[in-house]
């Protein structure tokens, strides 16, 4: 009797040690099977007044009266945002020619900044072309940068990781190419608050500043950390390791222009003020008698 009641109980132990073992040996599975892959957040869907302004076959285009900081200096010039949506080709990356079903719709900022340093002029642009979804980072950023001394060109595609490619005619920048880890872009802060406002980053987190300031200032391209606020009509951006501020302001209701802006880098401020904003296909101004447009822009 005592021989059966002990084989009972070893059998039993053999069967929940099992039972144990068994439950060991799932339990990874279950932790992977929770590992999902990372998707994008929901896509932004454009309502009619946004469609009715941002499609309408013309491109945004508004004109600033700045005073640029250059070499300890502040400069008298003028800078240029040119707002445009596009079909845009997600692979290649570059606008669309024709009708596809790949295509994607970004919103594209082209950025120009022209400025006098003593005898010679400057010449800034920078494009961003930045996904109407609003739900990644722009699909691609560049900048380029020419004055007497030379000119240099930076372009940033979004892949996988961020890829870089630098051209400068200083030895120690000259050609370069290498890849980031995705970060917010200081270069999409532009487009990213003319499709919501909202949805700008705060707070603490990584960002990797202009394209425009890595090159003046001929600082490494990587990501930062900063720190920003919203308010009613203001966008606050600071990047403390760079002694460096950058702060939007910009009418409050859609389509949320920007009005002004003011960036201090070690203690000197660059300051923009609106001139003007007209609404117009300006591809096909291109003959002499559309000059009259750029009195318009207060450019001449």
């Amino acid at each position: 009797m005592r021989l059966k009641l002990t084989t009972i109980l070893l059998f039993c132990i053999f069967i929940f040690a099992c039972k144990e073992q068994k439950q060991t040996t799932d339990s990874p599975k279950k932790i992977t099977t929770k590992k999902e892959e990372k998707k994008l957040p929901t896509a932004y869907k454009p309502n009619q007044q946004f469609k009715d302004y941002w499609y309408a076959g013309k491109a945004e285009i508004t004109s600033y009266t700045i005073e640029q900081a250059r070499y300890g200096e502040l400069r008298d010039g003028k800078a240029v945002l040119v707002y445009v949506t596009e079909p845009f080709l997600p692979n290649i990356q570059v606008k669309a020619d024709q009708k596809n079903p790949e295509n994607i719709s970004v919103l594209k900022l082209n950025a120009t900044k022209k400025f006098n340093t003593g005898i010679y002029p400057y010449s800034i642009m920078q494009s961003t072309f930045y996904p109407v979804a609003n739900n990644q980072h722009a699909i691609k950023v560049s900048a380029s940068i020419q004055e007497w001394c030379g000119q240099v060109y930076t372009q940033i595609n979004n892949r996988e990781q961020f890829e870089v490619i630098s051209h400068s005619y200083f030895e120690g920048e000259a050609d370069q190419n290498f890849n980031l880890e995705k970060a917010v872009l200081e270069n999409e802060i532009w487009t990213q608050l003319r499709i919501n406002p909202k949805s700008l980053p705060t707070g603490d987190f990584k960002i990797i500043p202009s394209l425009e300031y890595i090159r003046l200032k001929h600082k490494p391209l990587k990501a930062y950390n900063a720190f920003a606020e919203i308010s009613e009509g203001k966008y606050k951006l600071s990047i403390e390791e760079l002694n460096k501020t950058l702060t939007i302001n910009f009418e409050n209701n859609f389509p949320f222009t920007i009005t002004s802006w003011e960036e201090t880098i070690d203690g000197l401020t660059t300051k923009a003020t609106k001139l003007k904003t007209i609404n117009t296909a300006y591809w096909s101004q291109k003959s002499n008698k559309d000059l009259p447009l750029r009195k318009t822009l207060q450019l001449d």
